[in-house]
C-alpha cells in the first residue's frame, strides 16, 4: 500500500468519525464473458517457451527471480511489447506516476499492434484517475474493469471513504493481486504494484521487493485465475461506474488524444545495466536472443476466489492463499525463513511458530522497523507479538530504513529510505513462496490474494545469494534484554561490531501516541 495514504489508516480515522454522508453505485451491468487465448502456439513468446521447455519433464515450468526494481520493469514492459495476441493485467494499484503512466503507454501501443488487453484494476486508487482509465478503454482491443468499486468517485481517498462508509464491505474488501500474463506463455506475479516507490523511482522512498517471471504450464493456470476475476459478479466494466463525459463518448478518437496527452508527460525509464544481482541479463534481453536461463521445477499456484469478499472471515479462510502457504510453512522439517512487511502472526500463528521450534525448527522472519513501514499501524499489531516470538526461539529482524537499501542488493535507493515489500517464505532450503499475500488478518480473510510455491533448491539458492553475505547489513537484529522483558535492537557499526539498542531505533514517540489511540478502534480484524 502507500504511504501516506494508508487503508488502515483512513479506516481508522473513518470509523471514528463516522461520516454519515451518502453515495451511490449504479445499477451493476455485468461484463460481456471472455477468456484466455489458448490458441498461442504460433507466438514468439509460446515458440520460445517451447524450445526451452523440450529438455525438461512436462508437468515442470521455468522461473526467474527478479529482486531488482529496473530488471522487474523490465520485465513486464518487455512482455507488453513482445506480446502478439494478448495481455492480462491485474493489479491493487497503478499510480498516475512515471511508471503507472510508462506502463499504460505500454499497454496502448500493444492494443495498436492488434494485441487484446483485458486491464484488471482494484478500485480503491483510482479515484481522481477515471479519466486516464475511461480514456485508455476508448482504445480498440482495450477493455478495463474495476474490482469491487466503491460507491464515490470523489477523487480524494479520504472523501471516497468517507462518503462510501454506508458500504464498508466495498471499501474493506480488495483485490490485491499482481498478475502480468502475455500470450499466455510468460508471466509475472509478485509483490510489486505498477508506482514509482516499486521501481526505485521515488525521492522519498522505496520498496525491496521481489517478483518471479513463470513459463509454461503454470502459466496457463494463471490465465485460469485471471479468467475468474475478470468475469465475476465483483467486477466491473468502467464504462458502468466512471464513463467518459458525453463528447469522449461519442468521440472515440478524442477520447484517444486525450489518453495520449495524460500519459505524454511520463518521464523516460531510467537505464538498466547489463546484469542484475544475480548476474542475469535483461528479459529483454533474452527474449530477443532466445537465451531464456529458467529454473525449472514443480510448482503450484495458490488463488484466492474472488467472491472470497462476501464471506465471514473463518469462510474466507479456508481454501484462502493463506491457508495454503501456512500449509506449505507447516510442512517445514529443519527451517523456515520469513519475509512479509505486515507480519501479524496472532495467536494461531504463534502457536504455529512455537511447535515448529519445539519440533527442531529454526523460524526467522524478516519485518519492517517502525521507521521503514509505511504501514504503523500494522506495525502495532506485530508488536504485540513481537516479544512471544522472541521468548519461544524466533529470530526476528527488522528492515532499517537507511542502511539496508545501502546493501546494493536489491537496487539503488540513492538518498531514499527502504521499505520491505516483498512477501515470500523459504522452506527447507528447497521450496519458496512468492506472491502478494501478507502474512496478517487482512491477506487472510479480508482482501483476495496471489501465491506461487516452487520445489526448486536452485531457486532457493538465487534467493539464498541475495540475502547472505560478509556484513550484509539487513538492519535490526532483535533479542530480549538480560532482564526478560525489554526488547533491544542490535545493528552493525563500521567495524562490524554490535550497536545496541535499548528501544526502537529512531524518534517516533508521535507515531507510536497515534498508534495507541487508533490500534483499539480498528482492532486486529482490520489489519
Amino acid at each position: 500500500m502507500r504511504a501516506p495514504d494508508s487503508l488502515r489508516s483512513l479506516l481508522a480515522i473513518g470509523a471514528a468519525l463516522l461520516l454519515g454522508a451518502c453515495a451511490s453505485l449504479p445499477p451493476p451491468v455485468p461484463g460481456v464473458p471472455t477468456h484466455a487465448m489458448s490458441d498461442v502456439a504460433t507466438t514468439s513468446l509460446a515458440r520460445l517457451v517451447a524450445a526451452d521447455a523440450a529438455a525438461h519433464p512436462a508437468a515442470f515450468s521455468g522461473f526467474r527471480l527478479l529482486p531488482e526494481a529496473a530488471f522487474a520493469f523490465d520485465a513486464r514492459i518487455s512482455l507488453a511489447r513482445n506480446a502478439e495476441k494478448t495481455l492480462d493485467v491485474q493489479y491493487y494499484l497503478i499510480q498516475n506516476d512515471d511508471v503507472g503512466l510508462l506502463f499504460l503507454r505500454e499497454l496502448r501501443d500493444a492494443a495498436a499492434r492488434g494485441v487484446r488487453v483485458r486491464l484488471l484494476v482494484d478500485d480503491l486508487y483510482t479515484g481522481g484517475e477515471d479519466e486516464l482509465f475511461s480514456t485508455l478503454s476508448a482504445y480498440p482491443n482495450v477493455e478495463v474493469r474495476l474490482f469491487n468499486p466503491l460507491p464515490s468517485r470523489a477523487a480524494s481517498l479520504t472523501a471516497r471513504l468517507a462518503l462510501s462508509l454506508h458500504e464498508f464491505g466495498r471499501i474493506n474488501h480488495r483485490m490485491h493481486n499482481k498478475l502480468l500474463v502475455a500470450d499466455n506463455s510468460f508471466a509475472v506475479s509478485g509483490g510489486r504494484n505498477i508506482a514509482n516507490e516499486y521501481f526505485m523511482r521515488s525521492t522519498a522512498a522505496n520498496f525491496i521487493d521481489m517478483d518471479v517471471l513463470s513459463c509454461g504450464p503454470i502459466v496457463r493456470r494463471m490465465s485460469d485465475a485471471f479468467d475468474r476475476y475478470w468475469n465475476s459478479g465483483q467486477v466491473w466494466p468502467i464504462d458502468s461506474v466512471a464513463p467518459l463525459p458525453l463528447p469522449l463518448r461519442l468521440r472515440p478518437d478524442a477520447a484517444q488524444r486525450r489518453f495520449d496527452e495524460l500519459v505524454s508527460t511520463a518521464a523516460p525509464d531510467v537505464p538498466i545495466r547489463a546484469r542484475d544481482v544475480l548476474d542475469r541479463p535483461p528479459v529483454g534481453q533474452q527474449l530477443a536472443t532466445g537465451q531464456l536461463d529458467f529454473r525449472w521445477a514443480h510448482a503450484e499456484l495458490f488463488a484466492d476466489d474472488p467472491a472470497k469478499i462476501t464471506r465471514p472471515p473463518a469462510e474466507a479462510f479456508r481454501g484462502s492463499v493463506t491457508e495454503g502457504a501456512l500449509g506449505v510453512i507447516g510442512s517445514a522439517r529443519k527451517d523456515v525463513q520469513i519475509a512479509s512487511p505486515y507480519f501479524i502472526p496472532g495467536a494461531r500463528g504463534l502457536e504455529m511458530m512455537k511447535t515448529a521450534i519445539d519440533q527442531g525448527v529454526r523460524v526467522a522472519v524478516v519485518t519492517n522497523s517502525l521507521g521503514a513501514t509505511d504501514e504503523p499501524l500494522a506495525y502495532a499489531g506485530y508488536e504485540r507479538y513481537r516479544a512471544d516470538m522472541l521468548k519461544i526461539g524466533v529470530a526476528v529482524s527488522e528492515i532499517a530504513p537507511e542502511s539496508t537499501g545501502r546493501s546494493g542488493r536489491f537496487g539503488d535507493f540513492g538518498k531514499s529510505i527502504s521499505r520491505l515489500h516483498a512477501k515470500l517464505a523459504v522452506v527447507d532450503a528447497r521450496r519458496i513462496f512468492i506472491g502478494s499475500m501478507n502474512l496478517d488478518h487482512r491477506s487472510a480473510a479480508v482482501n483476495t490474494e496471489l501465491g506461487l510455491v516452487v520445489d526448486s533448491p536452485e531457486l532457493v539458492h538465487d534467493y539464498v545469494q541475495l540475502v547472505t553475505g560478509n556484513r550484509l547489513n539487513l538492519g535490526y537484529r532483535l533479542r530480549m534484554g538480560p532482564d526478560g522483558k525489554r526488547v533491544q535492537w542490535l545493528e552493525y557499526d563500521d567495524q562490524g561490531g554490535d550497536v545496541v539498542h535499548e528501544d526502537q531505533p529512531g524518534q517516533f514517540l508521535w507515531l507510536r501516541f497515534k498508534n495507541w489511540l487508533l490500534l483499539p478502534i480498528v482492532g486486529e480484524e482490520l489489519l
